[in-house]
């Protein structure tokens, strides 16, 4: 949908969640809805990809050496190790995205989130609870994708990553996809429609340079 009255500039918004929670997919299913201009920034990571994973979905995978090539040349916005493993959110990505006037919707830890926001970068941050830890670890069971030892380290992660909640804008309990999903969508339309983000320019152009 074209929003001619719309300043040209993205918006950021940063997502948070422990593992199992949901996030990726909340992000996945509101990108590219309508209306919205919303891109989902795609990071790197050293993490092998699971069966259903491809190449850039939901991550790039890069080996461990050229992950830390790229950090050291300053090619990160933020950066973590999670799990034993490396994610980082590329610069190029996020420019590339800015330039065509899309507004960007981030999916990282809580570690990434406090690097942007010591960063004064501008941004919505939200946080994604899942409805229980009894709930959290069933889902993590669910899919087949990690061996005990694995969802251990991920539980205990999570109550360190949920303590960090105060840090947030936006609070969401994902115990229903689909409503969780309109929340979160409610959230980016609600700051997509700022009168910060309403270009003045337009307004005068519409309404009070054709008053004869």
């Amino acid at each position: 949908m074209d929003t001619p009255y719309r300043k040209n500039q993205g918006l950021l918004f940063i997502v948070s969640a422990p593992s199992g929670a949901g996030k990726t997919t909340l992000c996945k299913e509101l990108s590219g809805a309508e209306g919205l201009r919303l891109s989902h920034s795609v990071s790197h990571t050293t993490r092998k990809p699971r069966p259903d994973e491809r190449e850039g979905d939901p991550y790039y995978f890069v080996t461990e050496e050229q992950f830390l090539m790229l950090r050291d040349a300053g090619g990160f916005v933020e950066w973590a190790r999670v799990h034993g493993n490396y994610y980082g959110t590329s610069k190029a990505e996020l420019d590339r995205l800015f330039s065509d006037g899309h507004n960007v919707i981030l999916d990282i830890d809580t570690q990434g989130a406090r690097k942007i926001k010591d960063s004064s970068t501008p941004g919505t941050f939200i946080f994604i609870l899942p409805p229980s830890m009894e709930e959290l670890e069933r889902r993590l069971r669910g899919r087949n994708s990690n061996d005990e030892a694995d969802i251990r380290i991920r539980l205990e992660r999570a109550v360190e990553e949920i303590r960090e909640y105060g840090m947030y804008d936006h609070v969401i309990v994902n115990q229903n996809l689909y409503t969780a999903l309109g929340e979160l969508n409610a959230i980016v339309l609600a700051q997509t429609t700022r009168l910060s983000n309403l270009d003045p320019g337009w307004v005068s152009d519409n309404f009070f340079n054709e008053v004869k």
